[in-house]
Parts: C-alpha cells; sequence; structure tokens
C-alpha cells in the first residue's frame, strides 16, 4: 500500500471522515505534539506492520511449502489466496460491526485473534490445515483497516489526519515487504516452518505494543445494527456504473500483481537461477518503487486526467509484463519495477476516485473498492499459479496481460461514455412548437 501522499491514501481519508471530524472547532482530538498522539501513532504503525505481515506471510514461502507437502503451485497458492479472500468477504460485515461495538474494540479483537492463529500456523500437519488456518487469519485481519480508518477520523483532528493516516499506511508497506523478506531468510536457515513462526513472534510483539499505547477512544458513539440500511447503501453503490468500473479496474490491476508475486518465486528459485529463498524474499523490495509510483499519482491525474493516468499505468504494467518473459535475471528485475510501478499508479487513481464518486456512503464504498481489490488478489494469486503449473511463466504473464486489457477495455469505454455525456450535455435542448 502507499504512503499518506498518495492517491490511494486519499480516497481512505475521505471514505472515512464523518461530518463531525469535519470542524477543526471540537475540543480534545489528538493533535501532533499533544498528549496521546504519537502514542496512537505508534499504536497503528505496529498494528499496520502486524496485519500485512501476517496476511501475506506465505507468499514468499510457497515453493518451500509446495516441497514439504508435495503440493502443486497452484496448491499451494490458497495459502495466500484464502486469507485475501476471506478478508475481502468479511471487511464490509465487520466494518459495520465496528460501528456497533467500537473501532478500539474490533482493532483488538481482530488482531489478538490473527496473532493467535499465526502461532498456530507453523504446525498445520497438511496443506488443507494450512490454507484452513489462513483464511480464518485473513477474515480476523478484516477487522482492522476500515476501523482504522474510522478511528482515526473520529479521533484526530481533520488537519492532522492525513499525516496519522500516512503512518498506519506505511505500517501496512513496511510489514507486508519486511515480513516477506524476514520469511525468506529464515526459511532459508531454518526453513519455512520457523518462518512463519518468526512472522508470528513479530506480530505478536506488535500487538503487545498497539495494546499498551492506542489511546482510549473518546468520540465514538455507538451505532444499531441495520443491515437494511448497509443492504441499501450497498446496492446503490452497486448500481453506479462508475462505481463498478472503479472496483473492478482496482480487481484487475491486483490479479496481475498477486499473480506476479505469487508466481515469481517458483521461477526465480528455478534452474536457470537456482536462487536462494533468501534472495527470493528479498525480490519484494521492488515495492519500494510503488511508494514513487503512487505518490507520483496526483501529479499524473494533475497532468493527464484520471484515464489519461490510468493509459499510463496499463502501459507500465504491460510493458513489465513482457519484459520479465526474457530469460536474464536484470530483464526480471526491470520487469518487476515497471509491473509495480504501473500497478501502484493504477491502484491509486482508481482508489481515489471511488470517494469522489460515491457521495453518501463513502465508508461503505471504500469497503467495496477494498473487496473487489482483494478478491483480485485472491484470483490471481491462484490463477497465476495454475497458469505457471500448465505453461510456464508465460502462462502467467498470458494472464497478466488478459487483465491488464480488461483495465484498459474499461478506461477505453469509460472514456466514451463520458465523451458522449459530454455531447448531449452540449446539445442544444429541443424546441417544441
Amino acid at each position: 500500500m502507499p504512503p499518506a501522499s498518495t492517491g490511494a491514501s486519499t480516497v481512505m481519508l475521505d471514505a472515512v471522515v464523518p461530518s463531525s471530524a469535519a470542524s477543526p472547532t471540537v475540543p480534545d482530538r489528538l493533535t501532533p505534539g499533544g498528549p496521546g498522539y504519537r502514542r496512537m501513532s505508534f499504536a497503528l504503525f505496529a498494528a499496520g506492520i502486524a496485519t500485512f505481515a501476517l496476511l501475506y506471510s506465505t507468499q514468499a514461502l510457497l515453493p518451500a511449502v509446495s516441497a514439504s507437502f508435495g503440493a502443486t503451485a497452484g496448491q499451494a497458492s490458497w495459502t495466500v489466496s484464502a486469507a485475501t479472500g476471506a478478508l475481502a468477504l468479511c471487511v464490509l460485515p465487520l466494518s459495520a460491526l465496528s460501528e456497533r461495538f467500537g473501532r478500539r474494540q474490533m482493532m483488538t479483537a481482530s488482531l489478538a485473534v490473527a496473532v493467535v492463529i499465526g502461532m498456530l500456523v507453523p504446525f498445520a500437519p497438511s496443506i488443507g490445515w494450512l490454507i484452513a488456518l489462513r483464511a480464518v487469519q485473513g477474515a480476523a485481519l478484516a477487522g482492522l483497516p476500515a476501523s482504522a480508518m474510522a478511528y482515526l477520523a473520529e479521533e484526530v483532528r481533520p488537519k492532522a489526519l492525513v499525516a496519522a493516516i500516512g503512518l498506519f499506511v506505511a505500517g501496512n508497506s513496511i510489514g507486508g515487504m519486511s515480513g516477506r523478506i524476514l520469511a525468506g531468510w529464515v526459511a532459508q536457515l531454518w526453513g519455512w516452518r520457523v518462518a512463519l513462526g518468526a512472522i508470528g513472534l513479530l506480530a505478536v510483539a506488535c500487538a503487545v505494543v498497539f495494546h499498551l499505547l492506542i489511546p482510549r477512544a473518546r468520540h465514538f458513539s455507538p451505532a444499531s445494527l441495520n443491515p437494511k440500511a448497509l443492504a441499501r447503501t450497498v446496492t446503490g453503490h452497486l448500481s453506479d456504473p462508475l462505481l463498478r468500473r472503479l472496483c473492478a479496474i482496482g480487481a484487475l490491476f491486483m490479479t496481475v500483481f498477486g499473480a506476479v508475486y505469487t508466481v515469481i518465486g517458483y521461477r526465480l528459485v528455478d534452474e536457470p537461477f537456482g536462487l536462494p529463498q533468501g534472495v527470493v524474499g528479498s525480490i519484494f523490495l521492488v515495492y519500494l518503487v510503488g511508494t514513487v509510483s503512487s505518490a507520483a499519482a496526483g501529479r499524473l491525474v494533475a497532468r493527464l486526467g484520471r484515464r489519461g493516468a490510468l493509459y499510463l499505468a496499463v502501459s507500465t504494467t504491460a510493458a513489465g509484463l513482457l519484459l520479465s518473459l526474457a530469460d536474464q535475471l536484470a530483464a526480471i528485475l526491470a520487469g518487476l519495477v515497471l509491473t509495480t510501478a504501473g500497478f501502484f499508479a493504477g491502484h491509486a487513481v482508481a482508489s481515489s476516485s471511488v470517494s469522489r464518486t460515491a457521495t453518501t456512503g463513502r465508508a461503505q464504498a471504500s469497503a467495496l473498492y477494498q473487496s473487489a481489490y482483494y478478491l483480485g488478489s485472491s484470483a490471481g494469486g491462484t490463477l497465476g499459479a495454475v497458469a505457471f503449473h500448465t505453461g510456464g511463466w508465460a502462462g502467467t504473464v498470458a494472464l497478466g496481460v488478459l487483465a491488464v486489457l480488461g483495465v484498459l477495455s474499461i478506461t477505453l469505454f469509460g472514456s466514451r461514455a463520458a465523451r458522449t455525456e459530454r455531447l448531449r450535455a452540449a446539445s442544444p435542448a429541443p424546441v417544441h412548437n
């Protein structure tokens, strides 16, 4: 995930700010330099690290998991896809539960359950048990992202909100990257089970920090659960053609990303490369490219427009996929850089458009986008592994290119629809005698 200066984090800000947070005159909200702000920042930074270290903990270890259980790449990929898929399915209902029981309580419970599961995962006796535990872990983690954003919107002064959200998102990014790297190097020395145990211990430490530091919520007002109202809001969003297109774009971009990073380890440990597990885990340092490209997304939109920025993101992603077909390690790394840059830019543009499109129920619109996004991750991981099993890396690239073409088609359709709407608006009204 990108940092606070990106469009991706901006949509989360817009999506969760309640009307009561719009006024800077509300007393005793947290602000930089004031009591509680630093504790809150460290607490949510730690929660972000734990969340994404756990969510993708097996991704860098898939070749070792396959070898241990005699599983195919497609079977092992479900250890990632089950977690992200469960998160996608649970993020909307758990965000609704936080309205009733409290943001702090939901975050604490979600993190506690996920950490407990994280300590059980290394002892999974079979690939089926491992997948099942990972699914429960993903479902538990779904309660944290949306609740964290709502907590910040309610407890932090509006002028400091972007910086506060930025620290949480930075924790997400660092957790996702460092968890994979840590897992890779530990697995190289002591095996994948010890590596998952190390990730679990990292998450335990982060959960303890979170529990000790997170300030008590002072501006949360419980709301009664109203499934019918929630259903009406979600149905209204799903009936909006532009919101549907944005969710589809996010899902397709993440399909590419999930496929590439789920399968790349298998390619690099095989001949002609034969890289050790620790080096393969370090490949995820390429994620830092996403920090740059997502931060540039706002400037790209200002210069090229939203669709122009999407066209550039599509072109960059496609170029990276095609370049990665070469059998030279330098070309593969360059391809990963381009694919990562294109993905993060496209995700930032699509996600930042959600809050501008949804005039009501922005939290639910953001949750729908997150659901589509993680479903894309789940589908990409599994389908990418199946494509690799049947057609090698070229099969995975073909899947990615198809997904990119889907983004291109949706964007072209949106451009045509916008042009038609402008022409209709510019046409003189008919004169009736």
